[in-house]
């Protein structure tokens, strides 16, 4: 065999590793939550419901809205375009393993993925953040407010699932039909997928390049976006599977997954927040409460459940809907829909009369080592993690809030 031969083969090889089967979702975790702690060193750490309302803001600005005259172009803002770049890179991960393809599930489904998106926009505006940035970059960056979010979320997830299952067995023609799928990647005919893949891969790549000249943030937001976005695909990474499953089936491998990349997540922040790493002097205490949001503790639990009820009804999270929509899923394409539409109108109209109607004492900024200290912050954000851990390990054995 010639040497280009079993250079080829080597590489095939490498290839297949990482695209031919899924990853475990704790692979994915963990790796999701490094990239994050390099998005905090460099800027500020992951969100995903900020940038979904840019791309929001910017739709109502090109009809002319005035109310979002301002909104800065999604070419210019760092989570508009990661956004972008997380449905690019699941995009390039489907393609990469064949996954890719058109699917369009019956119109009922379709009108559960419109509402749920629409659901998780209030929850987002009303609780200040999503299950990314109020939950998974909120709690490991020592936030009171956002363990309030993520007990909201439990409960939203409880309540819809309690929904979901009385659907099923009063309207069950009302997600039943016919579904679709187009340009399925099978076999040889496939191979198309593969090549689309390296072809997106690179295009984005040329579009750090380029960016980097004026904007190097934003060249590492677009390079760090693609990958996370392919982990994510790679992966099945959904936080709405780590809330729902355990309750629904009793699997704990979603579970699992975001609590690694929670844990790897939490010892960065930390470690970023004591040392004022990435912060002069005078700026160390907004480095500290970077990610800590206004929201404890009413607005958070309400967010949470609202967008636990939105998201367990549309069948995925903040990320996963982004993730999905680059992997082909239709349903979510209408969440998605749903989130940016919805997301402007609620944060400017609905939301602001409610808040003025709430004492201050229930929307303030909660940082955890302002009441414990970072030894203590961190240990009781590490105790809950393993609370949970316990919890679903224990319940993946015996069943007792499983559902099926």
């Amino acid at each position: 065999m010639s040497e280009e031969k079993k250079e080829s083969g080597v590489l095939a090889q490498l290839f297949q590793t990482f695209f031919a089967k899924h990853w475990p979702v704790w692979v994915g975790g963990l790796t999701l939550g490094t990239l994050n702690i390099l998005l905090f060193a460099i800027k500020s750490p992951w969100g995903a419901s900020g940038g979904i309302n840019n791309w929001g803001e910017n739709f109502y600005k090109l009809f002319g809205f005035s109310n979002f005259e301002s909104a800065a172009s999604i070419s210019t803002s760092l989570y508009g375009m990661l956004c972008v770049l997380i449905v690019v890179g699941a995009f390039a991960g489907a393609l990469f393993s064949k996954e890719f393809a058109i699917r369009i599930p019956p119109i009922g489904e379709l009108i559960k993925g419109f509402i749920g998106g629409g659901l998780m926009a209030i929850g987002a505006t009303f609780g200040i953040g999503c299950t990314i940035g109020a939950f998974f970059s909120g709690v490991p960056a020592l936030s009171g407010g956002a363990i309030i979010f993520t007990v909201g979320l439990f409960l939203g997830v409880i309540v819809a699932l309690k929904y979901l299952m009385w659907e099923m067995d009063k309207f069950p023609s009302f997600s039943s039909g016919k579904s679709f799928t187009f340009l399925a990647g099978t076999g040889k005919k496939g191979n198309w997928q593969i090549w689309a893949g390296w072809i997106v891969t690179a295009a984005m790549f040329v579009m750090a390049y380029v960016y980097s000249e004026n904007n190097e943030v934003m060249a590492w937001f677009i390079i760090i976006g693609l990958f996370m976005g392919l982990i994510c695909q790679r992966s099945r990474f959904c936080i709405v599977k780590a809330f729902r499953d355990p309750f629904m089936t009793g699997e704990a491998d979603g579970s699992v997954g975001v609590m690694a990349g929670l844990v790897v997540g939490l010892i960065g922040f930390t470690a970023i927040k004591y040392f004022g790493i990435g912060a002069e002097e005078s700026s160390i205490r907004a480095r500290e409460m970077t990610w800590v949001f206004s929201h404890f503790w009413l607005r958070a639990i309400i967010g949470g459940f609202i967008f636990g009820v939105g998201m367990t009804i549309a069948g995925g999270c903040a990320v996963g809907t982004l993730w999905r929509v680059g992997e082909g899923q239709v349903k979510l394409w209408a969440a998605a829909l749903g989130f940016l539409l919805i997301s402007p109108i609620s944060k400017e109209f609905i939301v602001p009369p409610i808040i003025k109607l709430l004492p201050h004492s229930t929307a303030f900024k909660n940082y955890l080592p302002d009441y414990l200290g970072y030894a203590g912050a961190f240990a009781l954000v590490l105790v809950i993690i393993l609370v949970w851990y316990v919890f679903v390990k224990w319940n993946e054995k015996t069943g007792k809030f499983s559902a099926y």
